[in-house]
C-alpha cells in the first residue's frame, strides 16, 4: 500500500465489503496514511464500524472520522422516549455498574456517573450505542482512581507482556503521571494499537489514557 490512491481505493473497497456498513454516501480521503472519512450515515453504529474498517486497511496511520448520523424519519426518538430507551439498557447491562444514567438531546446521548474502570465506560457506551434514535454519544462518564501511579505502571506494563498481539520485541512504553497513562512507541497494525491501548484501561486507577502510539503498517 505504498500510494495514495492505492490506500484511498483500499479503504473504500474495505467500506463496500464490510457488510455493516453503507457506503453509497461515504467519501474518502488520504493523505500519507492520514485518512478522512466524510459523508453521511443513517446510524450510530455504522458511523463506528466505518472508521473501524479503515483502520483495518494496511498503511492507514490515523482515521478521521467526519461522517455525520443522518437518521431515517422512522428511526427518530424524542428525548423523552430515547432517554428512557437508554437507562433501561444500562439498567439491564450487567457490565455497567448502578449510578451510570444518560440523557438525550435531539438523538445525542450523554452518559454520567462513576465507574471503576475503563472498561466498565466502554461497556456502557456499547450498551447504548445500537439504540434507535442514537446519533452520537458523549461520554462523562468518572474514573474513581485510588490507585498508586507506579501500581498502574506495573499493572499495565505486565498486561502488554502478556498479550499475544504485540511482539516481544516491541518498543511500547508506559509512563503514569498520577492516574493519567501514557503509551508511546510502535505498533504494526490498528489491531495492536487496540490491544495497547485496551490493556492500559483495564487497570484500575486509570482515569485518562494519552495515545501517543505511532501506526507503522
Amino acid at each position: 500500500m505504498g500510494t495514495t490512491k492505492d490506500i484511498r481505493e483500499a479503504v473504500e473497497a474495505e467500506l463496500t465489503f464490510d457488510p455493516l456498513v453503507d457506503a453509497a454516501d461515504i467519501a474518502v480521503r488520504n493523505m500519507n496514511g492520514d485518512v478522512a472519512l466524510n459523508g453521511v450515515v443513517p446510524n450510530y453504529p455504522q458511523y463506528l464500524e466505518a472508521a473501524a474498517a479503515a483502520q483495518r486497511v494496511a498503511g492507514v496511520a490515523n482515521v478521521h472520522n467526519h461522517l455525520e448520523v443522518v437518521l431515517p424519519d422512522d428511526d427518530y426518538r424524542d428525548d423523552p422516549t430515547l432517554t428512557t430507551a437508554a437507562n433501561n439498557a444500562l439498567t439491564l447491562n450487567i457490565t455497567v455498574p448502578d449510578g451510570v444514567e444518560a440523557t438525550a438531546r435531539d438523538g445525542n446521548l450523554t452518559l454520567t456517573g462513576m465507574v471503576t474502570y475503563g472498561r466498565q465506560r466502554e461497556a456502557a457506551e456499547l450498551a447504548v450505542a445500537g439504540l434507535t434514535g442514537v446519533r452520537n454519544i458523549r461520554d462523562d462518564i468518572e474514573i474513581s482512581y485510588d490507585a498508586d501511579p507506579i501500581d498502574v505502571t506495573l499493572l499495565v506494563q505486565d498486561a502488554l507482556d502478556r498479550n499475544a498481539l504485540i511482539a516481544d520485541d516491541s518498543d511500547v512504553s508506559v509512563d503514569t503521571s498520577g492516574n493519567t497513562v501514557t503509551l508511546r512507541g510502535h505498533v504494526r497494525t490498528w489491531a495492536e494499537r487496540d490491544a495497547v491501548v485496551g490493556a492500559a484501561w483495564m487497570a484500575g486507577g486509570v482515569s485518562e489514557v494519552d495515545d501517543e502510539l505511532e501506526v507503522t503498517g
